[in-house]
């Protein structure tokens, strides 16, 4: 399915408009499940969230929010709310050629991105992280990296230029400067030994000594890609102060004063008395504060993943997991005759193998045929469907969907009411975000609805802020560290010419 064009804003009635226009449950369909429609409503409902559940997960959030900022809290909290050291949003004049690395994913990208005002222009390469790579050793994990950036350099010719470099690394870290990230645990099926409780900027630099033949590219600054979406999208609208990515993952970050981030131990003689945020949000609900709204899917998914009891709120929310939720409740379905007479598959009846694209995919179908629907149905080798079916398992989307879009609307909520700002851009970027259908107006609607009405917000679709926004954190740095350095040498020639006209 091709990407859905997303306007930046979308208004009120364009939402009341999507949301009418949207395919729901017909008629049809009750009359048909009549006598099992009690089974099929109990199966679904608890999917379906009331508005009380997500006010409930708004303020439960924002208790958390304040112990990650707190020091005698911030161990116990689920959403850390680590200092990103990122103190300033970029001012337009950024330019010059910078290296930008991406890991997020099984794919790894280097880009060279040259920056000139609000021109950008960018190359780039991607590279497959291996499977064998992922759960070996941190030494190969970084050396695999060093390698990838080698042979992009020869290619570009760029062995002999020195080149900034900022590295998107969109694990949860805790940073203990621009250049400094400790890894505090893996996600999304990564495992390297030797990684976790370690700086990954010393650990690229340690890899890139091994090789002996970089010695001009330099790490000037380490990000994830929440803070990529909004460096990106501030470029060109210096109101954007929350960055949002729902993707594989989801995670978030926001700009706060820094009169509230009680665990700051950088500088406070900074002319702008600001932080960028990394929420981590994804760890929300560990501690079982979410357990309220938690399905059996919610438990089966955990219980069966990488990282059982921990990001539970990514869980319920991102691309890695949406298609399987969606996958559980429809099995459920059919085991209880309500879906293809009862008649399933070893691919429906496989973990895994409802991929969240098929979720895209279903819910932006044509209802007169259902034709990307039963091209899936046949992937799946589900013989037995009709349009009844076809009915149901979009409304199955619908309700994973719509829950994951509201319950992100309730984090986006959260931290708008928190800053307080009265204009604000959201700038998101992410796969579901992109190719969902309906995410984007799902979102603006609870979103509205949660977030205090004297504060005006627009959600805004960030391009490639995980290389574009990298470049910029790490151009932003290299202005800084210019500036600096020229202060230094101003200080060492008044303070020559000191001393000659004391001696004279």
């Amino acid at each position: 399915m091709p990407p859905t064009n997303k306007s930046v804003t979308v208004t009120e009635p364009e939402v009341q408009h999507a949301r009418m226009n949207k395919p729901h449950v017909s008629h049809g369909f009750r009359k048909r499940h009549q006598s099992g429609e009690r089974t099929v409503e109990n199966i679904l409902k608890p999917l379906d969230l009331t508005d009380d559940h997500y006010i409930k997960v708004m303020d439960l959030m924002h208790g958390d929010i304040i112990k990650g900022l707190t020091p005698e809290t911030h161990q116990k909290a689920n959403i850390k709310c680590f200092p990103t050291y990122v103190r300033t949003v970029p001012d337009g004049t950024e330019s010059g050629d910078f290296l930008a690395l991406d890991l997020g994913g099984t794919n790894f990208r280097v880009l060279l991105i040259n920056l000139n005002g609000q021109e950008v222009k960018m190359e780039s390469k991607i590279f497959l992280i291996p499977q064998h790579i992922m759960v070996g050793s941190g030494a190969q994990l970084f050396d695999h990296i060093a390698d990838c950036i080698f042979k992009f350099m020869v290619d570009h010719k760029l062995q002999e230029r020195h080149l900034p470099l900022g590295f998107t690394f969109s694990f949860p870290c805790r940073q203990e400067g621009l250049d400094k990230a400790i890894l505090t645990t893996w996600t999304k099926g990564f495992k390297c030994e030797g990684v976790e409780g370690n700086d990954i900027v010393k650990l690229l630099h340690d890899a890139i000594e091994r090789r002996g033949d970089m010695h001009n590219v330099k790490c000037l600054a380490v990000i994830n890609d929440t803070v990529g979406a909004l460096m990106s999208c501030a470029h060109s609208d210096r109101s954007c102060a929350v960055g949002l990515i729902l993707g594989t993952g989801t995670n978030a970050c926001y700009i706060e004063n820094l009169s509230e981030v009680k665990t700051w131990d950088g500088d406070f003689r900074e002319p702008k008395q600001v932080v960028l945020i990394n929420t981590e949000w994804g760890a929300f609900g560990n501690d079982g504060c979410l357990d309220f709204i938690l399905t059996d899917f919610d438990r089966s998914i955990d219980k069966h993943s990488i990282n059982p009891g921990k990001q539970i709120y990514e869980k319920m929310i991102s691309g890695m997991y949406m298609g399987e939720i969606a996958r559980l409740a429809i099995e459920r379905l059919r085991k209880h005759n309500l879906l293809f007479e009862g008649e399933g598959s070893y691919h429906l009846a496989t973990r895994g193998r409802f991929y969240t694209k098929y979720v895209s995919e279903i819910e932006g179908d044509n209802v007169d045929g259902f034709k990307v629907t039963k091209q899936i149905f046949d992937e799946l080798d589900l013989s037995t469907h009709n349009e009844q079916d076809c009915r149901l398992v979009r409304h199955v989307c619908s309700l994973v969907s719509k829950r994951a879009a509201y319950l992100a609307s309730a984090g986006i909520a959260c931290l708008l009411n928190k800053m307080n700002r009265k204009e604000v851009t959201v700038g998101v970027d992410g796969s579901l975000y992109r190719f969902h259908p309906f995410f984007h107006d799902l979102m603006f609607e609870k979103t509205r609805q949660l977030t205090r009405p004297d504060i005006s917000f627009k959600l805004m679709l960030s391009h490639d802020g995980s290389g574009k926004g990298a470049a910029l954190v790490a151009a932003v740095a290299n202005r800084l560290l210019e500036e600096r350095r020229q202060e230094v040498e101003e200080d060492s020639v008044k303070s020559v010419k000191s001393a000659n006209s004391k001696s004279e």
